[in-house]
This record gives C-alpha cells, structure tokens and sequence, in this order.
C-alpha cells in the first residue's frame, strides 16, 4: 500500500507520525497493542482519567518498560491536546459530552481528530466536521469501527459505478432487547453477573450494544458519511445471513424490506423465535450493490456473485472487524495523506431517546445501556420536527413529564440548561442552515 511505503520513509527518516490519545480503554488499548510493530507511528502522550491504570494497559498489551518511560500518562486532557509534538488525536473515551470538548480542542489546536467516540458523532458530528473542515484539519471516523468499514465499501461502490441499494452491518437482535437493562443484561450474553465481573465487563456498555442504541449511533454515522438514508421507522434488523442480503435489503415494492433505495439497515444474526441465522453476519458489515445496466448484472453471474432472482442485485461483505487493531489506518491516512477514513457529510440521521418503560416526571435517565431509555434511529428531519431529545443528552437529566414506554423523549420532557456544554453544542448545531452541512460525497 501507497500509505505504508509513506510510513516507512517516515521512519527511516525519524520522522514519525506522532499521537495523542484520549482514552485507553478497551478500544484504546487495542490500538496501543499494535504501536510497537509499526515503525513510524509514536503515541507521544496518553491522557487518561487514570493514568495508573493508563500505564497498566501498555504494559498488558506488551509495551516494554523503556517504551512505557519514554511515553507522558497524563489526565489533563487539554493539556495533552496542546503539545507541540502531536499531530493526531485519537478520542476514545466513548462519552459524548467529553467527546465533543476534545474534538474542539484538538480542531483548535490545529490536530487531526480521529473519532472512535461514535456518541459524540451522532450527537453533533455535522457541526465538528464542519468545524475541522474551516480549520484545515481531518476529522476521522476510526477504521476497525464498522461505521469506516461501511464508508470505505460504499466508497469503493460508488466510485465503480454501482449503486449502493443498501449499507450496515450485523448484529445480535431480538426486539426484546429493547427493554434490557444492566441487571438483566447478562442473561442474554449467556453470563453470570459474576462472570461478567471477573472478566471487567461494563453492565451499561454491553447493554448498550445489546439493546439497539450501539446499532443506531453506528447507523447514524454512516447515514451521515455516506448520504444514505435512515429508516422512517427506525432500524429494522431483519433477520439475514451473509447469502441473502441482496434479497432481502431491496426496496419494498420489489419484495426487500427497505422503505426505499440507499438506505442504512442493521441484519440480525438471530430469527425472531431465536434460531440462529444461516451464516449470520453478526461481526461484519456489508453494502449491497445495483448493476446499473445488463452487461454489470451479467458479469455479477459470470463472476460467481450471489444475486437476487433478478440478477441486478448482488452484495459485498467483511465477515470480521478488528476494532482498534485496524485503527492504524486511520491515523496513517490523517497524518501522512490528510484524509479522513469517512466524515460526517450531512446530518442525515439522529438517535434519540426512547422510553424503556413507562418513566414518571422527577426520575433521572440514566442514558446509553441503563434502564431507563434506549436509542432509537431517526431521521433527522423527523428528529428536529419532534423536539426529541438525542441519546447523547439523556444522562443525569430529570424529567418534567411522564413519558409512556416506546414513545421517544422530547427537550420538552426533560429539565435541561441548555446554554452550557454539549446541549449547547447540539443546539448550535440545530440551529445550523441544514444545507451548510449537504456536502457532495467524492471519492477521496
């Protein structure tokens, strides 16, 4: 690859591409695994609630003493965004709020920002991007997320000329995981609450994945990078195994489950009476291809491409992501090329709070992965026409109202000062004429 021969010169030269990151968590640490065997890359500085526990795990991920030493554990985050020896920053602390402050800053300081941080993307991606675009830098979705998996294969999809039917990636989904809460979670993974304790595994953040909220704020970010379209009523998550994509994600007039073309959906690897699906999708990501004419429909037969029964819709697929193990990428396409690994374009999606169960006024939501609201995929215009109050936002808020359970929160329906922090960065963002952030999509 073009990029590594850049990395290679980069260190012959000792010149390396030099990273700030910003959390070092699971997702942090995978990255961290794979600095030592990529001459070129140096992480300068990590900043860390806890920089013990920072230390920790570059030791468990194999960093030797003399690398540890030679790295600044620091839990001053700005101060670490205001290094002279950073090009690239890194968000990985998975918290909107704090999510948002860091891209800020990082976009001030003249850095590249790449954003694991899925919930402050979702929340005010479109207002960030644009932000870093004015200023001259990259802001990144991570490769090794699925959201930059998909955007890479719409990319390559439409810059071969395909139409792209349909984009997501699978997962585990039943619709009683809507209701799921921390103290039930572990059930469904097959786990003790013990289990899950020994092995450090977070009650609200595995909730969050199970319960549909991870699905949508990915979904959100594609539909946003990409220029696709989001579900009117929300993701779907029909049942789909790796051979039936084509079939099955089609407009509905032709017998899919799509509302219509170039949609966001997410493929569940369960039936909904709990049987697995026949070579289920549930770690990949795909995108699903229209032959724009006869002689491309007819090639996808000659290659051994599965279609539908009309031939003009085939599919490509990742069975596997590798998370923060491929996260290199897009750090090396920030600091070496000046591209990003997919950026918000537009805001196209939003994920809004929705009532697990029936909420009185004066309770506190306990946001993403807790018991009281889940997030569901809207469209955005939907999303601002409703008042409904993003996912992002519905953490130690009270509420003003009852809200029935299914039915989606609202500003309104919460106390909420919204002049300070990231309620007025998302406000900000509202507030934007929405074509500033209708950008045209290009290959990079």
């Amino acid at each position: 690859m073009y990029l590594h021969q850049q990395l290679q010169a980069r260190a012959e030269t000792d010149n390396p591409v030099r990273v700030a990151l910003i959390g070092a968590g699971k997702f942090g640490s995978m990255f961290l695994s794979q600095v030592p065997t990529t001459p070129g890359l140096s992480v300068t500085v990590i900043a860390d609630l806890r920089p013990g526990a920072a230390r920790a795990a570059c030791a468990g991920v194999g960093w030797t003493p003399e690398r540890i030493a030679a790295t600044d554990f620091t839990d001053d985050a700005a101060a670490a965004l205001a290094r002279d020896d950073v090009d690239v920053v890194i968000e990985a602390t998975g918290h909107p709020a704090a999510g948002i402050v860091h891209a800020r800053m990082a976009i001030g300081a003249g850095k590249h920002i790449v954003m694991v941080n899925v919930e402050a993307d979702a929340l005010a991606g479109a207002l960030l991007a644009a932000e870093a675009r004015a200023a001259g830098v990259v802001y990144s979705l991570a490769y090794g997320d699925q959201p930059a998996l998909i955007a890479e294969m719409v990319d390559w999809a439409r810059c071969c000329g395909f139409n792209v039917m349909a984009a997501g990636k699978g997962t585990k989904y039943l619709p009683a995981y809507h209701a799921s809460t921390p103290e039930t979670v572990w059930g469904y993974y097959g786990l003790t609450p013990d289990e899950a304790a020994k092995a450090g595994m977070n009650p609200k953040m595995f909730n969050s994945f199970l319960d549909g909220t991870k699905s949508a704020l990915e979904m959100a970010a594609v539909a946003n990078a990409c220029d696709l379209a989001v579900p009117a009523g929300g993701l779907a998550f029909p049942p789909c195994g790796m051979d039936d994509l084509a079939h099955i994600l089609r407009p509905r007039e032709i017998g899919g489950v799509l509302d219509g073309p170039g949609m966001v959906e997410v493929v569940s690897s369960m039936e909904r009476d709990g049987r697995e699906v026949t070579r289920d999708l549930r770690w990949g990501v795909y995108v699903v291809l229209e032959a724009p004419n006869d002689y491309a429909a007819a090639c996808f037969r000659q290659y051994g491409m599965n279609t539908d029964a009309t031939g003009r819709f085939s599919a490509m697929y990742k069975p596997f992501h590798l998370i923060g193990l491929e996260l290199n990428i897009s750090v090396l396409s920030a600091g070496l090329l000046g591209q990003s690994t997919g950026s918000t374009q537009a805001f196209r999606g939003d994920v809004v709070a929705t009532a697990k169960r029936d909420l009185r006024a004066g309770e506190m939501l306990d946001g993403e992965g807790g018991s009281s609201v889940w997030g569901n995929l809207m469209p955005a215009a939907a999303s601002l026409a409703a008042g409904a109050l993003p996912i992002g936002l519905a953490q130690d808020v009270a509420l003003r109202n009852d809200v029935a359970a299914g039915e989606v929160v609202c500003w309104a329906d919460v106390a909420m000062d919204e002049t300070t922090g990231a309620a007025k960065v998302r406000r900000e963002m509202e507030a934007q004429d929405s074509t500033q952030f209708a950008l045209s999509i290009v290959c990079p």
